[in-house]
C-alpha cells in the first residue's frame, strides 16, 4: 500500500486535488496516460493525461445523463452507438434500455477498456451485455462508413486537447447528422460553460449548423472541474428538451440521477449560459 498523497487535476488555469491512498494501474499507451487510484473520500479515481474521467462517488451522475438524455429524446432508440466512453460506463446504462438491438462502442484506445474491466468493474460491466461490440479505432473516422444507421449517438469524449480533439470539430458534427437515421438523436460531452466557453460556443454552433433542434444540458458532477458538465443534445426529430419516452417502473429503480423533470430541468440556463450560446 502506498502512502497517502495528494494527485492534481491541474489544467486551463484550474486545479483540484483529492487525497489519494493506493495505486491500481499507472501506464502509458499509445495516445494518453492511464491512471486509477483509490481515494480516501471519492472511491476509485481514474485520470487520463492527468485529467479527472471518473470518481465512484459520482459517476453515475455523468453516465445516466449522457446515456438516458438522448435515448429518451429519441423515444425507444434500437440502434445506438457511443463513441469514446472506454470505461463501460455508459454502455452500462444503454445496456438497460431493452429495446435497443444494436449496441456499439468505438474507442480509440484499447488500454482503456483493459484497465476499466480490471479495475472499474462496477462501470466496465456494461461491456458485458451480449448486443455490445468494440470497435477499437478513432470515431471520426468510423462514424464516416455509417450512413443512415443509428438512432442515437453518444460522444462520450475526453477534452479537446488530446485524443478527443477530431470530435469537436464542424466536420464531425455533419458525420453525425449523415450517420442517423430519421429523428435520430446525437448526445456529446459538451464541456463547462464555467471553464471553456469557447469551447462550448464552437462545440454548439457546430451542431447547430447541422441539426433543427439543439439544446445544451446541465450535470452536477462534483468532482469534474467547477462542479459541472453538459450534455450537447441534438436532432431533427422534434424538440429534445421534452422526452418522448420515460423510465419504465424497473429501470426508474435503477437509476440515482435521471428522471423525466431532471431531463427538463437541466436545459433551464442561468442568463450568462443564454448569453454565450446566442448565435
Amino acid at each position: 500500500m502506498m502512502q497517502k498523497k495528494w494527485v492534481t487535476e491541474a489544467a486551463n488555469g484550474y486545479g483540484q486535488t483529492i487525497e489519494v491512498t493506493r495505486e491500481l494501474c499507472s501506464l502509458q499507451s499509445k495516445f494518453q496516460k492511464i491512471e486509477i487510484y483509490e481515494t480516501s473520500k471519492l472511491g476509485k479515481l481514474m485520470l487520463l493525461d492527468g485529467i479527472i474521467q471518473s470518481t465512484s462517488y459520482d459517476e453515475f451522475a455523468y453516465q445516466e445523463m449522457m446515456a438516458h438524455l438522448p435515448c429518451f429524446a429519441f423515444g425507444k432508440p434500437e440502434r445506438v452507438l457511443v463513441i469514446g466512453g472506454g470505461d463501460g460506463g455508459v454502455l452500462r446504462e444503454l445496456a438497460r434500455h431493452r429495446e435497443i438491438k444494436v449496441l456499439d462502442i468505438c474507442e480509440i484506445d484499447g488500454e482503456v477498456i483493459r484497465a476499466a474491466k480490471e479495475f472499474l468493474p462496477e462501470m466496465a460491466c456494461g461491456f458485458d451485455d451480449p448486443r455490445v461490440t468494440v470497435n477499437i479505432a478513432d470515431g471520426s473516422e468510423f462514424i464516416r462508413d455509417k450512413k443512415e444507421y443509428y438512432d442515437v449517438v453518444i460522444v462520450d469524449s475526453t477534452d479537446p486537447g488530446g485524443p478527443g480533439a477530431p470530435l469537436f470539430g464542424a466536420q464531425f458534427y455533419a458525420d453525425l447528422k449523415k450517420s442517423l437515421r430519421h429523428g435520430g438523436v446525437i448526445g456529446t460531452q459538451a464541456e463547462s460553460p464555467w471553464l471553456l466557453p469557447d469551447v462550448v460556443k464552437q462545440l454548439v454552433n457546430a451542431a447547430r449548423d447541422n441539426f433543427k433542434f439543439v439544446d445544451y444540458a446541465a450535470i452536477s458532477v462534483p468532482t469534474y472541474p467547477t462542479g459541472m458538465i453538459a450534455c450537447c443534445v441534438a436532432s431533427d426529430g422534434g424538440d429534445v428538451r421534452e422526452p418522448k419516452a420515460v423510465p419504465d417502473a424497473e429501470l426508474a429503480a435503477q437509476l440515482r440521477y435521471y428522471n423525466a423533470e431532471i431531463h427538463r430541468a437541466a436545459f433551464v440556463k442561468p442568463v450568462f449560459v443564454r448569453q454565450l450560446l446566442e448565435r
